[in-house]
């Protein structure tokens, strides 16, 4: 079966950027995020970040659809490019209770006791449901995710959003989470919801997919099951135990089913 390439559907945000290649055409207007949706229970995305993201969090599957009657929200990013000093946070230094954290949130001391870690390109965090966290500025990553919205803001540094502090205090992981992956190994996570792996292309490179999944194109460039592919694209393989070619100097990331 014959990969089908997605259409990128561009997200202004507040917290966006205007240099969005060279994945993307630069933009006039601050670009936060561009998905690549094709209706399945994965989502692909790409985030640029002038700003700070709010300190957020994502129900599990069970408290989603409880209180949504949606899935919940397990991710992973992949940095692609990052500016000197830029950070991402998951979880906690240490423990917290569920009364500490709707004080920390309430006076923005929350931004003091989350872990957060040095960013640099190539590394991956892994951010199960539960997890609080939050994205610096001067980022470009690559997101794979449960293909669910539902966000609940504990802190958003005096933007006149909404908080959703019920549902985050009842969700949130309270104490730390080992977020980094390992940066030299192909496969960057695995998890029930999703199979991520890296492959640095120099000349061909076959692999396979047992379930439906993706391919990211994030640097260079090169030709997949004759398919031309660069720096941006994405490709959806819609069938199971398929094989696939790639030939030329680009790096990819896959994201299947698991």
């Amino acid at each position: 079966m014959r990969p089908r390439r997605l259409s990128p559907d561009f997200r202004e945000k507040i917290w966006g950027a205007t240099k969005l290649s060279p994945w993307f055409p630069d933009s006039d207007r601050k670009i936060g995020e561009v998905w690549f949706d094709a209706g399945l229970p994965l989502l692909v995305k790409f985030i640029f970040t002038s700003e700070k993201l709010s300190v957020q969090v994502h129900p599990d599957d069970d408290y989603a659809r409880r209180h949504h009657g949606s899935r919940g929200k397990t991710e992973m990013w992949h940095i692609l490019a990052a500016e000197p000093g830029a950070r991402i946070a998951a979880g906690f230094r240490e423990p917290l209770t569920r009364q500490d954290l709707r004080e920390a949130a309430r006076t923005g001391a929350i931004e003091q006791l989350l872990e957060w870690h040095q960013a640099r390109p190539g590394d991956t965090f892994f951010i199960p449901a539960g997890t609080v966290h939050a994205i610096g500025g001067g980022l470009a990553l690559l997101e794979i995710q449960q293909n669910s919205d539902v966000t609940y803001r504990l802190y958003d540094y005096g933007r006149p959003r909404e908080l959703h502090l019920d549902h985050a205090c009842e969700v949130s992981r309270l104490g730390p989470h080992p977020a980094r992956r390992d940066p030299d190994a192909e496969t960057l996570v695995t998890c029930p919801h999703f199979v991520t792996r890296k492959f640095e292309v120099r000349d061909r490179l076959d692999f396979s997919f047992r379930q439906p999944g993706f391919v990211i194109a994030v640097s260079g460039q090169g030709e997949i099951d004759g398919n031309s592919m660069k720096s941006g694209d994405v490709l959806m393989y819609s069938g199971e135990n398929q094989a696939i070619s790639v030939r030329g100097n680009v790096t990819i990331v896959s994201a299947s089913f698991a």
